[in-house]
């Protein structure tokens, strides 16, 4: 735990880097020899050692992030050095290549631990690192939640927590948490973890950022009791944790009975506001309970005090029940707020007008910085908007090399294709996971995910090249590829109409319970049209192209076979001339009948699919992409509610008589779809009046025409308007741009620009040894004591190293401009 060794530590601290030359750092970064790197040695102080020879490869990158990182250690005490090698001198340290690519840290002449140098990849890597390694003590890496757990019951009634995770070790967030442990190390235990699973285990619901929690257990004294926990809410940096742990020093709640205006704490020092609960005599214990349960509330976001109205000596507005400072200087505010919600709320919304405002200022750095929080894209904004939306992931089995044969080969399976790069995956698992939680316990379907970013190789075999994709696998058949909308919906529609189709049909009984229905009513509010083939059974070939389009539909539509003898009972009944199709439509109950003399397999797949399209839809936004795809006009009926009988009584008849065969025609109801109202004031300006016939041309012009407002909706006055629209006597109201779905800003091309820096390094002047001239005779005579150098035994910690290719990623994005209908 907390060693006073950690003083130790404090008293004095030489961090010293045996590395190479480099002219223009000479100033910063003193270069010894290594004997009298050694000689400097003294008990009780760290340094830390970079060999070199003269030969050795540019390390100028890595120099410039280490003089950077001189001052910062000063301020702990801890100085910076590099040792060169030179042919009269031996060391352990200059001899093979490889010990070249390490730092060596010591405290005295005791070995404490050897950094690979492309962890130490930045300023902020070697601070936190070397922190890290010298209080070993004082913050304690965890990796699970039973060795968190034990941490805090062995602290309850003696020491507060202060529980960090951070993504990577040698983080900038890793080194705010490291610089605050030297700070408050003695006074809290700190706890470290990069474990996301972890994190997630403790409640937090968003786990693609740093945090810090201060867990209060010095006042637990029962062990069985749960330590509180408070959530630092701003951005790890080394500020903010200052702020936020000084905040939980103060008291959780103060008694007051002077004017609020003259009132000052540590909390407005640290600018953050302050709430007082305005308390009487009658009410004060029942006051005192609502203050203090604001107060836990509200720790870290604000100071909280209990207001004394019968000891004031000045006056405040009697209904008045909180008084909220803001900061000190400005007038307070007397509010009336009769629930301890709407007290927080007021609070975390003033904080949130600040850092706006501090946002605001940050802007002003350049024209294109407004951008730099805006996504590409409509799906991308909605995956970053629900990135703490925590999905139960474990409903579904995560597959890898090792594990993918043999899962889709033991039980049948859906299995997603996803890459956790790409934003419509991240999408589309949130509503693969909605799925799980449907079909929990009630489906014998296995759902299984692989992620393609990390198993390209099995993705590759099972022929996926683009994402997502999702497959059905059942043993004996081939997978089934889901070619439906990437909804909920939909794909519990693939999975429950997973039957072998087409289904052989054996009498004209079963037949008939087939087109009714009954057959399988279970899937009947899965697949609202059912679909038979009437064949004699001499149609060979035809029989053959229709059981190819079954088995494509399969999961999309049931489809069913009948070839027997006494087929023509059925082509009588429903005058059908073999080959054909019969289509039943459940919700209508009614069955037609399509000729199929000379239709392949494909054609037929076009024809049932079109034939499972309604005549007269209500467009939604998950079914407006299959009616754009018939590459037609849309005649759509906007409505703000159902739809009037009159206007619909008009459609039908149209439709019905044929003449609407040219167009799709459909409806919206802005009620139930409300994006329709945007796209109304993009084409008008004003929402007009409602309802409302427009034709849109998408596909050709982008032209925009409406049904005059001052004529009725009959059968002929639509027809007419129709064919002027048509014959082009009529006048769009606005012509929709043709411009392409692009980002605003064009992207950059960070791996051209570290090419480009790494070249800028590489024609610089190279690095170069320099030998020590002002180093007595006497020092030539001193050797390394190898005896001396110690290796002491430290706490293995599981760490992950931040790869240096992580600090270039990118994370800029920018937002389309929506092209509405």
């Amino acid at each position: 735990m907390m060693s006073s060794s950690f003083n130790i530590f404090r008293v004095g601290i030489s961090f010293v880097m045996v590395c190479i030359f480099y002219k223009s750092l000479v100033d910063s970064l003193p270069a010894l020899s290594p004997q009298k790197y050694f000689s400097t040695l003294k008990s009780g102080k760290a340094s830390l050692a970079y060999f070199c020879q003269a030969d050795s490869p540019s390390t100028s990158i890595f120099l410039e992030e280490l003089n950077k990182a001189v001052k910062p250690l000063q301020d702990y005490g801890i100085s910076v050095a590099k040792v060169n090698c030179v042919k009269e001198e031996a060391s352990r340290y200059c001899g093979k290549e490889k010990d070249l690519m390490k730092a060596y840290l010591f405290r005295g002449n005791i070995l404490l631990r050897e950094f690979p140098t492309d962890t130490l990849f930045d300023v902020n890597a070697i601070i936190a690192h070397v922190l890290f390694a010298l209080l070993f003590n004082e913050v304690k890496y965890v990796t699970t939640l039973e060795h968190l757990q034990n941490i805090e019951d062995t602290l309850k009634g003696k020491a507060n927590i202060a529980f960090a995770y951070v993504r990577a070790i040698g983080t900038p967030e890793h080194r705010a948490v490291m610089e605050a442990a030297f700070v408050y190390g003695t006074t809290y235990q700190f706890v470290l973890t990069t474990e996301i699973a972890l994190l997630g285990s403790i409640g937090t619901e968003d786990i693609e950022y740093a945090h810090l929690y201060f867990f209060h257990c010095k006042p637990v004294l029962d062990v069985t009791q749960q330590c509180r926990r408070t959530l630092m809410e701003q951005p790890l940096t080394a500020l903010n944790i200052y702020r936020f742990i000084k905040s939980m020093e103060a008291p959780l709640l103060t008694e007051v009975a002077e004017d609020p205006q003259q009132v000052s704490t540590v909390h407005l020092q640290l600018g953050l506001p302050l709430v007082f609960i305005v308390s009487q005599q009658a009410t004060y214990e029942a006051d005192r309970r609502t203050a203090e349960w604001i107060g836990w509330r509200l720790l870290g976001k604000a100071g909280v005090l209990l207001l004394l109205r019968d000891s004031l000596e000045v006056e405040i507005p009697q209904q008045a029940n909180v008084v909220f400072k803001r900061e000190e200087g400005m007038p307070v505010e007397y509010l009336v707020l009769h629930d301890i919600d709407l007290v927080i709320s007021h609070v975390e919304n003033n904080m949130y007008t600040e850092e706006v405002r501090e946002d605001e200022d940050d802007d002003i750095e350049g024209p294109d910085m407004d951008t730099l929080g805006i996504q590409d894209d409509e799906v991308a904004e909605t995956v970053y908007r629900d990135r703490k939306r925590q999905l139960p992931l474990e409903l579904t089995v995560e597959l890898t090399e090792e594990t993918f044969n043999a899962t889709v080969t033991a039980s049948d399976s859906i299995v997603l294709f996803y890459a956790g790069w790409q934003a419509v995956s991240m999408a589309f698992l949130q509503s693969y996971i909605d799925l799980a939680i449907k079909l929990k316990g009630t489906s014998t379907m296995l759902l299984a995910r692989i992620n393609c970013a990390d198993w390209s190789d099995v993705c590759t075999k099972q022929n996926v090249t683009e994402f997502p994709v999702v497959k059905m696998y059942k043993e004996g058949e081939k997978p089934v590829s889901y070619a439906g909308m990437l909804g909920t919906e939909d794909l519990l529609k693939f999975i429950q109409l997973r039957i072998s189709c087409p289904v052989n049909i054996t009498s004209v009984q079963e037949a008939e319970e087939y087109l009714s229905g009954e057959l399988y009513k279970d899937l009947v509010s899965y697949s609202s049209v059912s679909v038979l083939g009437l064949f004699s059974p001499t149609m060979t070939t035809a029989k053959e192209d229709f059981t190819e389009a079954g088995k494509y539909l399969k999961g999309c539509v049931i489809t069913g076979i009948y070839s027997e003898e006494d087929v023509s009972i059925l082509s009588n009944k429903y005058t059908a001339t073999l080959p054909a199709l019969l289509l039943a439509r459940h919700k209508e109950d009614k069955v037609e009948s399509l000729p199929l003399a000379n239709t392949h397999a494909q054609d037929i797949v076009q024809i049932i699919t079109n034939s499972l399209l309604e005549t007269f839809p209500e467009i939604t936004v998950e079914n407006l992409p299959t009616y754009l795809r018939l590459q037609k006009p849309l005649l759509i009926l906007f409505s703000d509610g159902s739809i009037n009988t009159q206007y619909k009584k008009a459609m039908l008849t149209l439709i019905k008589e044929k003449h609407l065969d040219s167009l799709t025609p459909c409806w919206l109801n802005l009620k139930t779809t409300p994006v329709g109202r945007g796209v109304l004031q993009m084409y008008f300006d004003v929402l007009p009046p409602l309802p409302l016939l427009v034709v849109v041309n998408l596909h050709s012009g982008g032209q925009v025409f409406a049904f005059p407002s001052d004529q009725a909706v009959t059968e002929q006055n639509l027809l007419l308007w129709l064919k002027k629209v048509e014959a082009g006597l009529e006048s769009p109201i606005t012509i929709l741009p043709a411009q392409e779905w692009k980002p605003p800003l064009p992207a950059y091309n960070f791996l051209h620009m570290m090419d480009a820096a790494a070249s800028q390094h590489s024609s610089r002047k190279g690095p170069e040894c320099v030998k020590e001239t002002d180093v007595q005779e006497n020092d030539k005579e001193q050797h390394e004591d190898k005896s001396a150098i110690k290796k002491e035994p430290t706490e293995t910690l599981r760490i992950k190293h931040w790869n240096r290719s992580n600090v270039f990623k990118a994370e800029k994005s920018f937002r389309h401009d929506n092209r509405e209908l």
